[in-house]
């Protein structure tokens, strides 16, 4: 892979339905705003969410004739080779063809996985710089970070997704000296102090020192995100003089993709005082 300063961010969960893309989406997005150069790469090409995603954004552009920022985009379909080894070297080749293709345009790449194990996707973990792993607030999530006596509600050791990260850290440390900053971020989390929400709260705070990762608040379930995804649109393309205002949760929502960002810290990963533009609140 050719030199180069671009930071890779992952989004990665062995588990679908845990908003992967939106996050992928909404932080290529912020990012651009920000006055980074942003590359995508989807790797979940059979299912696609991110490229049909920006697919529906670059057809409300054409639609509207507005201009909208826009990340360079890729996606990597799955080897049809018949031998696993053939099936390896190629899915290889593609993801680091793009990675270097990416990496001499881009500030930042972002790798959509897709939600199982696969070759294709311990790979693109290994090559992660920072790890974004969203999660619904629920014990079903949980089970893929650590395995869980239910009963006792004890951490009993890591669980299938955290020693593959673990795996994967190792690999890159290997290669070149390297670490992965993992975060964690809790989607879907009820406001409601319930009793589900306590003790996944204070396991989660366990796991994340046994798996050595951070903890961030991730996206409440909110229907406007499924809105924006079929109009190509995030949070942050709404203007704040729109018919009517932007709503409370528009407001809220936006305001979760801009704790996510902090949380990155793009201005400390690229050693700038401050970005080059400021995220604007409107396209």
């Amino acid at each position: 892979m050719a030199r180069n300063t671009a930071h890779i961010i992952v989004f990665g969960n062995e588990k679908g339905g845990s908003g992967k893309s939106t996050t992928a989406m909404h932080t290529a997005i912020a990012l651009l705003r920000l006055g980074y150069r942003v590359g995508t790469i989807d790797l979940d090409a059979r299912q696609g969410t991110l490229t049909r995603y920006l697919k529906k954004r670059f057809d409300y552009i054409t639609r509207n004739r507005e201009s909208l920022p826009s990340p360079a985009h890729m996606a990597i379909q799955r080897s049809q080779c018949e031998s696993v080894k053939n099936q390896n070297r190629e899915e290889e080749t593609f993801l680091m063809m793009a990675l270097d293709e990416l990496s001499r345009v881009s500030d930042f790449i972002i790798i959509d996985t897709p939600g199982t194990d696969s070759f294709l996707s311990r790979l693109a973990h290994s090559y992660a710089d920072t790890l974004i792993t969203p999660m619904n607030d629920s014990f079903i999530d949980l089970d893929l970070l650590a395995d869980i006596d239910m009963k006792n509600y004890d951490v009993m050791g890591p669980s299938i997704y955290s020693q593959m990260v673990a795996e994967q850290r190792a690999v890159k440390k290997e290669r070149n000296g390297a670490s992965i900053d993992w975060i964690v971020m809790r989607n879907r989390m009820t406001h409601l102090n319930t009793n589900n929400n306590r003790v996944i709260t204070k396991l989660l705070a366990e796991i994340s020192k046994l798996a050595n990762f951070r903890l961030a608040p991730g996206f409440g379930e909110r229907v406007v995100f499924k809105e924006m995804f079929l109009k190509g649109l995030t949070l942050l393309d709404l203007k704040e003089d729109q018919d009517g205002g932007l709503t409370l949760s528009q407001i809220s929502a936006r305001q979760e993709v801009r704790n996510l960002i902090m949380e990155i810290s793009p201005e400390r990963i690229k050693n700038r005082k401050k970005p080059a533009k400021t995220m604007k609140k409107s396209a």
